[in-house]
């Protein structure tokens, strides 16, 4: 069986080299960078062919490019108002700035779109349900005719209803990146659970910790590697039997030099199960 490889999510930066420095220098042969529409769309990065010749420089492959929108709230309490296509107030907005985030990384040559749309009502005739199936669909199709296959970020919705929109939309590149520990965060699945439902759609994975979150809190907390509720032996195990290639993208959501060390702790927990 193929050997999965790791990787890191990265922010862009105002130098396109930073964003893949330390990649590099941890040996992580690919990565994941985040940023938001507006920022792109608005020149505050250096410009999609110059983000890719970094990485190329830097000897590190962007396995995908995640799309956020200013002004989401992660959370269980405001998040359902402000994440991603779902929430109709900034729906037609977020569509048009989505689409022309898909041409700028196509610019890139980067074949794959990661995003967290938002709180999908679980009632497949509610009427904020039925409208977001028809933007997705656009969205969607706007992403493959650039050559992209757009994968949802867990965490948010049941996964039985995340591989029901999937199947609705149907247009056949849409897929899964599963974050177990936003499964676990946002108190919505197992993520041994969600394997067994997502299945052959999973096309990447977050190696990325937490624990549930109690009843009067909006959301869990993130932890390290290896201090969660994830059984990631078992995840990556059940994922390689299916036949996911990775890769296994590292996410840690803190800032300074406690990031470096978590992150370095998730590598030497990893590799033995790759």
């Amino acid at each position: 069986m193929k050997k999965l490889e790791l990787g890191l999510m990265v922010g862009f930066a105002s130098d396109p080299n930073e964003s893949f420095r330390q990649v590099a220098e941890l040996g992580i042969p690919t990565c994941q960078v985040t940023g938001t529409a507006e920022a792109a769309l608005a020149g505050k990065y250096s410009g999609p062919e110059k983000v890719r010749n970094a990485a190329d420089k830097a000897g590190v492959r962007i396995s995908s490019v995640f799309l956020l929108w200013e002004g989401q709230q992660f959370d269980n309490v405001n998040g359902p108002s402000t994440m991603g296509l779902v929430a109709p107030r900034f729906r037609d907005e977020r569509l048009k700035s989505g689409k022309l985030y898909s041409d700028w990384v196509a610019r890139m040559g980067i074949d794959s779109i990661t995003c967290h749309i938002g709180f999908i009502p679980d009632d497949e005739r509610d009427p904020v349900y039925e409208t977001f199936v028809d933007a997705m669909r656009d969205l969607a199709l706007h992403c493959k005719r650039n050559g992209q296959k757009f994968c949802f970020e867990t965490g948010q919705e049941l996964p039985s209803t995340l591989k029901r929109t999937i199947r609705d939309v149907g247009t056949g590149n849409l897929f899964v990146n599963l974050d177990p520990a936003n499964l676990i965060l946002y108190g919505k699945a197992n993520p041994l659970d969600a394997e067994e439902i997502f299945g052959e759609y999973v096309r990447g994975l977050h190696a990325k910790d937490g624990v549930w979150p109690n009843r009067d809190e909006a959301l869990g907390h993130e932890t390290p590697l290896g201090e969660g509720a994830v059984r990631f032996d078992l995840l990556i195990r059940r994922l390689k039997a299916k036949g996911f290639e990775g890769p296994l993208t590292i996410e840690r959501e803190i800032h300074g030099p406690q990031q470096r060390v978590d992150i370095l702790r998730a590598i030497e927990i990893l590799e033995p199960m790759l």
